[in-house]
């Protein structure tokens, strides 16, 4: 089962991302958007939108930073394994609990505002489900390991390694057998959550509008002040008879 798990598992949920992806891409390139209800309730929307999308970019660069950068090379440049959980803690709690307080305005928005909800497609319920998991196991693992409620285990020399020999073909999965329930179970939402993005409206963050910096410009015309804008009468020689 742990070989499954931790050395199947992640490579499946990439097939099942980039297959997806393309097929999209091929076949359903228009389907590729957010499915935005702004014009049904934009109130709750500018708040909680910012406050998720900007907090998620900020837990993404701190699962980036913690997963691929190695422990050797923090403390080549001199920073203690202390000061390293002290900072990537503080950090990583106020962006967590900025994208939490989002996701909560977010769906308690398409929950209570009757056009959000009729709105809403099946697949947003199961991605919202498999979304809210993987953050509440994420926040829930961070505060466990402060707690030291995980008997001292350093995600650094564990499932850090093991994500890293990912890209080398060859995983590691004893590293992720020996953690802790907590971090197995975040891991877990974590893949499952890529392998949903192009069946969701989140796929929307693979496509950006790149061709919009190459467009022609649009042409509007000046309406002159103070004239009623309705077309002049054609002349006698353009009338159509």
């Amino acid at each position: 089962m742990d070989l499954l798990l931790w050395g199947v598992l992640p490579y499946a949920s990439v097939v099942l991302l980039v297959a997806g992806t393309v097929w999209r891409g091929r076949h359903d390139r228009f389907g590729i958007t957010t499915h935005s209800s702004q014009l049904h309730e934009s109130r709750l929307l500018r708040i909680g939108s910012p406050l998720f999308h900007f907090g998620m970019a900020f837990v993404v660069l701190g699962h980036v930073v913690g997963l691929l950068i190695p422990m050797s090379w923090t403390d080549a440049i001199g920073l203690s394994d202390h000061a390293y959980h002290l900072m990537a803690v503080s950090t990583g709690a106020v962006a967590g609990v900025a994208a939490a307080v989002g996701i909560g305005i977010l769906v308690h928005r398409r929950l209570r505002v009757p056009a959000v909800r009729r709105a809403s497609l099946r697949s947003d319920r199961v991605m919202y489900g498999v979304l809210l998991g993987a953050m509440a196991l994420g926040l829930l693992a961070t505060v466990l390991n402060s707690t030291g409620a995980t008997d001292g285990y350093n995600y650094r020399e564990g499932v850090s390694v093991w994500f890293r020999s990912l890209f080398t073909l060859r995983p590691d999965w004893s590293l992720m057998a020996g953690a802790p329930l907590v971090f197995k179970l975040h891991v877990l939402f974590g893949f499952t959550l890529f392998a949903l993005v192009p069946y969701s409206r989140l796929v929307h963050m693979l496509a950006a509008p790149v061709k919009y910096l190459f467009r022609p410009f649009v042409v509007y015309r000046r309406r002159r002040p103070g004239r009623v804008a309705t077309r002049e009468p054609k002349r006698g020689w353009e009338r159509v008879s």
